[in-house]
């Protein structure tokens, strides 16, 4: 990593090293062999953007994203959502086994529904997400 530099504007009012809030002021340099600069300079060109433009967005989008281990908030709504789904799914069809056998649903079954439900809940969400989102990349991809 480098270190912060800051550069004067020779046409700024501010004392030497202050800017004005959201100009850019500090750098971030790394080395790179000749085929990465040629991969990233192909990338930046193929998006239309200056290379410094493009670095910048890409760095600053990687250093957004979430953690792997955390989710959204569309990951637990939809968490939720399957939870719900599954602990009435899996009630009716315990409380009808029950019933046609002539016993009731045991209380300890039901907490049973709800344990197995939250342990899966967000895994489950995160697969419909994937699965929803690599359809849109195999529709996209189709298209001409």
């Amino acid at each position: 990593m480098s270190s912060p530099r800051t550069q004067a504007n020779p046409q700024s009012s501010l004392p030497f090293g202050e800017a004005k809030p959201g100009f850019r002021t500090k750098t971030a340099a790394t080395r790179l062999t000749p085929e990465e600069l040629a991969e990233i300079e192909a990338a930046a060109e193929s998006a239309g953007q200056a290379l410094s433009e493009w670095l910048r967005g890409t760095a600053l989008c990687a250093a957004r994203q979430r953690p792997a281990d955390l989710a959204d908030p569309a990951e637990l709504v939809l968490a939720e959502i399957w939870a719900v789904r599954y602990t009435l799914l899996n009630l009716f069809h315990a409380a009808a086994e029950a019933a046609a056998e002539g016993r009731q649903l045991l209380p300890d079954s039901v907490l049973k529904i709800r344990d197995q439900a939250d342990a899966r809940k967000l895994q489950q969400a995160r697969k419909l997400l994937d699965d929803f989102f690599a359809r849109g990349r195999k529709e996209r991809a189709r298209m001409p």
